[in-house]
């Protein structure tokens, strides 16, 4: 019998978020691996292996383990390709079209909007978590930036439903994490909720099932 799916890293972290959201969507059974980066568990020579750069997540199967969330969100899509939501790397009669039209928004979310958006989230949600304070320069540096990227994507939305056409997609789910955090854990609400289409796009992806497990999962009493 083959392994069961491991995603190691706790699921508060965004990135391990993200590969918890595909793995639900896909309808692939996983388990969550903790690892406690307090007491730096993530730079452990056994974690090393796992993740060359000692940062979350990782991610193993019965026939390899990757790194980086968006790339094992991507060999997730591929592998189980039969799973679940078959359709969040493009359909495959739209062909390479269909996955460029994807493939493009993820790189945009990796380059444009995950960097603002996780620096405002540090500094509002995880430093506190930490005992640290808030370093508003930082925030308001980043929120510079973002602020130009949701002008860009609400005026995407605006004429699209979702980032990557009329259909749900991996350009949509990698989203997920960070802006649920500027939603619904910082005071930065409205750099989605002031913008209607990217309101628009928001209620309807924060919906799905998939998405609010994750959330009960982020919820849930750590084991002790």
């Amino acid at each position: 019998m083959a392994a069961p799916v491991t995603v190691y890293g706790p699921v508060i972290s965004p990135a391990v978020a993200r590969v918890a959201a595909c793995l639900l969507e896909k309808d692939v059974p996983f388990q969550i691996e903790p690892v406690d980066m307090s007491k730096g568990e993530h730079k452990s020579p056994s974690f090393l292996k796992l993740q060359p750069f000692g940062q979350v997540p990782a991610f193993k199967d019965h026939l390899t383990t990757v790194f980086e969330s968006r790339a094992i969100c991507r060999y997730i899509c591929d592998q189980y390709a039969d799973r679940g939501n078959q359709a969040l790397l493009g359909k495959k009669e739209d062909g390479a079209v269909g996955r460029a039209a994807i493939e493009q928004w993820i790189e945009a979310e990796s380059q444009s909007f995950n960097p603002p958006s996780l620096a405002i989230i540090f500094q509002l949600a995880f430093a506190p978590m930490m005992g640290r304070t808030a370093d508003m320069s930082v925030v308001e540096q980043n929120e510079v930036k973002l602020t130009k990227v949701l002008d860009v994507y609400d005026q995407w939305l605006g004429e699209s439903q979702y980032f990557a056409g009329d259909d749900f997609s991996l350009a949509d789910l990698v989203h997920l994490p960070n802006a649920d955090f500027l939603v619904n854990r910082t005071n930065k609400a409205g750099l989605i909720t002031e913008r209607k289409n990217l309101t628009r796009w928001w209620d309807d992806v924060s919906a799905r099932p998939a998405w609010k497990k994750v959330i009960q999962m982020q919820s849930a009493p750590r084991p002790s």
